[in-house]
């Protein structure tokens, strides 16, 4: 999945929501995926740090201890320079 796709809009009938999330799982997980990768990239480029989990506690990563993988096509975000 290249880049952030725009929002689709699903026509629904009550109570068929897990069918839909069972069918579109996969897409559903591909959209996570590159939303969570978007904001690391993000925080990285602005130089603001992350909470995150490890060992049951929280724990604050600087920018320049981020791990993201920029791609091709990455729309530009903010900066610090």
């Amino acid at each position: 999945m290249a880049g952030l796709q725009k929002n689709r809009r699903l026509k629904v009938p009550p109570g068929s929501h897990e069918r839909l999330l069972i069918a579109e799982g996969r897409a559903v997980d591909e959209a996570m995926s590159e939303a969570v990768r978007h904001a690391l990239l993000t925080h990285k480029r602005a130089g603001n740090p992350i909470a995150s989990w490890k060992d049951g506690k929280v724990v604050i990563i600087p920018a320049e201890e981020i791990e993201v993988e920029e791609a091709p096509g990455d729309p530009d975000v903010p900066r610090k320079d």
